[in-house]
C-alpha cells in the first residue's frame, strides 16, 4: 500500500516529540494525537499524554477510544499550576493564521477594531508560547494561512517574546510547523520561517507559491523521512484503523 500524504504528516509529527524526554505533551487536533502517540509508542515512550480534557492515558490508544486506557486524573487547574510554568509541557497547536516570525492567530481576521471575522479567542496560546515548547500543525498550507504578517497575535513569535524581556524568554521556544506540504521552523534570519523539508510529491517552488510570506530555504530541501515499516503498523492498525487522518489530509 503506498505511504499516504497524511501518514508523512503523522511521522514528521511523531518527530516534533521525539527528542522531549518526560514531559507532558499536549496536541491539540487529530494529526497531532496521532503523531503524539505514534511518538509514545516508538521514539518517545516518557512522554505523558491525556485525552486533551483531564484523563492521563495509559499507553497509545487508537484514536476516539477512551474507555478502558485511564490512568490518572489532571484537571486543567492541575496543569496550570504543576506543568505550565514549569517549561514541563509540549503544545502543538492549530493556526487560522501563522506569520513569517512564527506569530500565531487564532483569535480573528481583520483589524483589532472591527474584524470580519471572529474565531476562538486568544485562549491559552499566549500562556502556552511563553511558558512551554510550542509546534503548530496547519492541514491546508496557503497564503492565507502562511502570511507575512498575523492579524492578531495569538501565539508569541520569538521577536515579540524577546521585546517582552526575559520573564517571556525562559521557556520561550516555537519548536516546528507542520503543514500537509512540508515541515518548518523558525531558525532562518531573526527567527523567521524556514523550510526543513518537503513532502514527497511537493517541490519547494509549490511551498513557496502556496504561502503569503518569504520563507527560507538552501539549495537542496531534503523530502521528509519515509515512515517505518513498524510506524506504518501502529499508524493503520493500532492508532488510526478507521483512517481518521484522510479526512484531515486527504489522499489526492
Amino acid at each position: 500500500m503506498e505511504i499516504t500524504r497524511s501518514e508523512y504528516c503523522a511521522v514528521a509529527i511523531a518527530d516534533c516529540f521525539a527528542d522531549d524526554g518526560e514531559i507532558m505533551g499536549s496536541p491539540m487536533g487529530l494529526l497531532p494525537t496521532l503523531g503524539a502517540r505514534l511518538a509514545k509508542a516508538t521514539s518517545n515512550p516518557l512522554l505523558l499524554l491525556t485525552d486533551g480534557e483531564a484523563r492521563i492515558l495509559q499507553g497509545t490508544p487508537p484514536l476516539g477510544v477512551t474507555t478502558d486506557v485511564v490512568e490518572g486524573w489532571m484537571p486543567f487547574r492541575l496543569v496550570l499550576d504543576m506543568v505550565v510554568p514549569y517549561g514541563k509541557r509540549h503544545v502543538m497547536m492549530g493556526a487560522t493564521q501563522i506569520d513569517r516570525w512564527g506569530n500565531q492567530n487564532i483569535s480573528a481576521i481583520g483589524p483589532w477594531a472591527q474584524p470580519t471575522r471572529q474565531l476562538l479567542g486568544v485562549r491559552g496560546a499566549p500562556g502556552n508560547t511563553v511558558n512551554n515548547r510550542t509546534s503548530y500543525w496547519v492541514p491546508k498550507h496557503s497564503p492565507r494561512v502562511v502570511v507575512d504578517q498575523v492579524d492578531i497575535v495569538s501565539g508569541v513569535g520569538r521577536r515579540r517574546a524577546e521585546e517582552a524581556g526575559p520573564a517571556a524568554t525562559r521557556f520561550h521556544d516555537v519548536h516546528r510547523l507542520i503543514t500537509d506540504l512540508g515541515v518548518f521552523d523558525f531558525g532562518g534570519p531573526g527567527h523567521t520561517i524556514r523550510l526543513l523539508s518537503v513532502h514527497p510529491g511537493v517541490t519547494v517552488e509549490d511551498v513557496l507559491n502556496s504561502s503569503g510570506c518569504e520563507i527560507t530555504a538552501g539549495e537542496r530541501v531534503p523530502e521528509t523521512r519515509t515512515p517505518s515499516e513498524t510506524e506504518l503498523i501502529l499508524i493503520r492498525d493500532v492508532l488510526d484503523p478507521r483512517r481518521l487522518r484522510e479526512k484531515e489530509v486527504p489522499t489526492t
